[in-house]
């Protein structure tokens, strides 16, 4: 059976949650049919006029890319317009496009690991880490007999999802204790008689967001008339995902020299750009891919000794260097998330019967040097 687009966006998911892009965000399919076959994907950052000519060039199906065609206030996709044409130009080749994009920065591998491997940064860690989604852990009384149909009710709510896996719980048996009073309507025992029932505890965690439908489906599903259950809070814990990654080198280097590097394995097409004492010692490392001013106070505070990422503009980087923050390299936007496209490569590779090709002309739209 050949690979299908929908086999693609699946494996694409499981590394790249959808859930962990921003809201302001548009990832996913842009075009094209789940269902249709796929043996050849071109992987790029953008999609322009050339990548998609490339993609056409190749016989691919499927163009998988970083940053999103249609992101903001788009209306319309008319032919004559820039972004309506690439999309009408896809369709009538049979190529499907699509998205990975913050949910790429954010997981793990991802953007800025790509970035970090390629300039020899070890033990990494998020820079912003994603806090997990809040989580309660209920705890249920049931008797013996009832706690299958109660558990059941519950997974069907949403409860009992860890990860990968659904349906979890954990259950114990002990003795349930209690006294009916004169208004009580007792499943089991008499008014005003005390009765002892051997009960299942039985532990799950769900969602918060699934509470109410939780506990609808728990009393729906329980015996008796007052249910004994406690809902816990879950501490929050910060996740291994997030945003940029700071790390060490394995040997000590200054700036200017960390600096080379860079220009050297990213291929940046206009040159880097340093701030910074060109001598300072470098060996705490932080990256972020693409545009990355907004995490220069978390930098600083992480005690990084150089930042490489994209886009930073003239005031947040002079004000973060009179406060004394890291050493700046700015590689810009393409070639900093350029990395990435490697990865991803290598991930559809790994886990599907296709061919994989990796767009490597830039696309940054900083291409030409002017000299002096």
């Amino acid at each position: 059976m050949p690979t299908t687009v929908a086999e693609v966006i699946g494996v694409l998911d499981r590394a790249y949650p959808q859930n962990l892009a921003e809201p302001w965000d548009s990832v996913g399919l842009v075009c094209g049919d789940p269902a249709e076959p796929v043996d050849s994907i071109l992987v790029c950052v953008d999609v322009t006029d050339d990548v998609v000519a490339a993609a056409i060039g190749m016989g691919a199906q499927m163009i998988v890319a970083h940053h999103p065609l249609l992101l903001r206030g788009v209306d319309s996709v008319a032919a004559d317009t820039a972004k309506g044409r690439i999309v009408h130009r896809l369709i009538r080749s049979g190529i499907a496009l699509f998205t990975a994009h913050t949910n790429a920065d954010s997981a793990r591998p991802g953007v800025s690991d790509a970035l970090a491997e390629s300039l020899d940064v070890l033990d990494t860690v998020p820079i912003d880490a994603r806090s997990s989604a809040p989580v309660d852990k209920w705890v249920v009384m049931v008797p013996e007999g009832n706690a299958e149909q109660v558990s059941e009710a519950m997974f069907a709510a949403g409860a009992g999802a860890v990860g990968e896996y659904r349906d979890c719980c954990w259950t114990v048996v002990g003795t349930g204790q209690f006294e009916a009073q004169e208004a009580a309507n007792p499943a089991i025992g008499s008014i005003g008689e005390r009765t002892r029932v051997d009960e299942e505890r039985v532990e799950m965690v769900a969602d918060r967001r699934l509470r109410r439908a939780v506990l609808t489906a728990l009393r729906g599903a329980h015996p008796y008339e007052e249910p004994a259950f406690d809902i816990l809070e879950v501490a929050d814990t910060a996740m291994d995902v997030g945003l940029g990654r700071i790390g060490r080198l394995d040997a000590q280097t200054t700036v200017a020299e960390f600096a080379r590097k860079v220009a050297d394995r990213l291929h940046v097409p206009s040159g880097v750009r340093v701030a910074g004492t060109a001598d300072a010692p470098v060996e705490t490392v932080a990256v972020c891919g693409g545009a990355g001013d907004s995490l220069l106070d978390a930098v600083a505070a992480a005690g990084a000794d150089v930042y490489v990422t994209a886009d930073l503009r003239h005031h947040p980087a002079d004000e973060s260097l009179r406060r004394g923050g890291p050493a700046l390299i700015d590689a810009g936007h393409w070639a900093t998330e350029f990395p990435w496209c490697g990865q991803a490569s290598r991930l559809l590779a790994a886990h599907l019967h296709v061919t994989v090709a990796v767009h490597r002309e830039p696309t940054d739209p900083f291409a030409l040097v002017a000299r002096p």
